[in-house]
């Protein structure tokens, strides 16, 4: 499918700036929560080379993302980017984005201000939690964007269907009217 092909895909299934604000957020979410976990996991037991530490304080991602949350949370109290033309609507898509990602960052450590301790590697710290956001982001990105992403998986499918013949229609029975009798 070609670029111009999905962005008008995009743009018929999301006319309503509110519908693709969700999209967007619900993406970004999912995306920026499968990224943190996996750079997590695969740092684990090794130097991070992305951990801030202020003094002897590591400065967790959760803090990040409520950093980002106040922000877009600032921005769209003060209505910027919540217009549906030109500049404000481009801003609202960098917001719904930045959305995602920051409740993505602070939902990923959610057991670390549930229980106020770090348990991210523990028990409590990993087993609904995973489960619960990972589940609520298919089913919010789904929501938002299941038309848009199943007219894009019909885009694609296209060029692998075969154009089956119609069957050959049936002969109709040759009805023989009765002879006259003279």
């Amino acid at each position: 499918m070609s670029p111009a092909r999905l962005l008008a895909l995009y743009r018929s299934h999301f006319r309503d700036p509110r519908r693709e604000r969700m999209f967007l957020a619900s993406l970004s979410f999912l995306v920026t929560f499968g990224l943190a976990r996996a750079v997590t996991h695969l740092g684990r037991g090794q130097p991070d080379p992305f951990a801030v530490v202020i003094g002897d304080t590591h400065v967790h991602h959760l803090v990040w993302g409520i950093f980002l949350l106040l922000i877009v949370g600032y921005v769209w109290l003060i209505q910027v980017g919540t217009g549906h033309q030109g500049s404000s609507a481009r801003l609202g898509r960098i917001t719904a984005l930045l959305y995602g990602a920051g409740a993505a960052l602070t939902l990923d450590e959610f057991a670390l201000w549930l229980h106020l301790e770090d348990v991210y590697w523990e028990r409590q710290g990993r087993a609904s939690i995973d489960a619960v956001t990972v589940f609520g982001a298919l089913v919010s990105a789904g929501l938002w964007g299941g038309p848009f992403l199943r007219a894009t998986g019909r885009q694609l499918a296209r060029p692998f269907r075969r154009v089956v013949a119609p069957p050959p229609a049936e002969p109709a029975e040759e009805i023989r009217e009765p002879a006259l009798e003279p």
